[in-house]
């Protein structure tokens, strides 16, 4: 079956537990990253490869705050709202003992849901930049109780991290707006965060198929093959009732072009990284007269689309 998959992203860090949901507040960062003023993490040294980070400890560490220094500082996208997904690759030392706890590599996800359960990591992360090495020490009341007893820390027990920032997206389209005059189309209006709200025209629909890019990105051209991050909202012409969100549900999706409805993957073809669009799908190209789930059959469907990044890129 060709639809929009709609599943939340799952971490792949098999010793850290995300729950909940995402939070939709930005961290209001001023984006100053801090150095290491206390001077505990001169007994700590990181090494190796990125994406596989080493750490070496010269003695024991114990902190009462998140403390953290950027090794290497990347000339990529900053962290700058929780919203914002993330990608690194992690190693996690004791701090009392200098035993190595875990390492290991994240799927994409949403730097909020980090923070509910590991707030200090998520501090770490703020306002970096990726591409980063980033060391820091987090105690365990930087921490929900249930992560600390899983890393078998008590007390003013610490740990000491490495991370590598692999990837930062976009938390929503930063594009350039853009003049549309098409009548007859659906009008977008967006909160602070980015959520759109769409609303549908007391009109007939268009008959055929009808994008509009309301926000030019600047970023690279997605196409065949490529593993694209968006934020999207589906609406029905006639019920003008959200039916799908990756809004709503606190994260974004991963989608190529060969796993979408025609009309979808037509209006993505091609788009910016950073851009958004408005897209009407006819019933023949999005799922024609069979009901969806709660799309009726029949249905005329108004997406409207952030291209945040791409996961995997095509080879060309």
């Amino acid at each position: 079956m060709r639809r929009i998959p709609a599943a939340l992203v799952v971490v792949g860090l098999s010793a850290l537990t995300l729950v909940g949901c995402a939070s939709a507040s930005s961290t209001a960062a001023s984006c100053d990253r801090p150095g290491d003023s206390s001077g505990v993490l001169k007994t700590v040294s990181v090494s190796g490869v990125v994406g596989a980070p080493d750490v070496k400890m010269s003695a024991p560490v114990y902190v009462d705050h998140t403390v953290t220094a950027d090794e290497t500082v990347g000339s990529g996208l900053r962290v700058t709202s929780d919203m914002q997904d993330v990608q690194f690759a992690i190693t996690i030392m004791s701090g009392p003992t200098g035993q190595k706890i875990l390492s290991s590599g994240t799927q994409v996800t949403p730097l909020s849901k980090w923070r509910e359960q590991y707030a200090g990591l998520a501090e770490m992360m703020t306002c970096a930049t990726e591409g980063s090495r980033i060391l820091g020490a987090v105690p365990a009341s930087a921490l929900s109780p249930a992560a600390a007893q899983g890393w078998g820390l008590k007390g003013k027990d610490a740990v000491v991290v490495a991370i590598d920032l692999q990837r930062v997206y976009l938390a929503a389209a930063d594009g350039v707006p853009q003049y549309n005059d098409r009548r007859g189309m659906p009008s977008v209006v967006l909160a602070p965060d980015g959520t759109p709200g769409v609303i549908i025209p007391d009109t007939a629909p268009p008959s055929e198929l009808a994008v509009e890019v309301l926000k030019k990105g600047d970023g690279p051209a997605v196409g065949d093959g490529d593993r694209i991050r968006i934020n999207y909202t589906g609406v029905t012409w006639a019920g003008r009732k959200v039916f799908d969100s990756t809004w709503q549900k606190g994260a974004s999706a991963a989608v190529t072009l060969d796993a979408v409805v025609p009309g979808f993957a037509q209006a993505l073809k091609g788009q910016t990284v950073g851009s958004q669009i408005l897209v009407v799908i006819p019933p023949a190209l999005g799922y024609g007269d069979k009901a969806s789930s709660s799309i009726p059959g029949g249905s005329t469907l108004v997406f409207v689309i952030d291209v945040l990044g791409v996961d995997t890129p095509a080879t060309r």
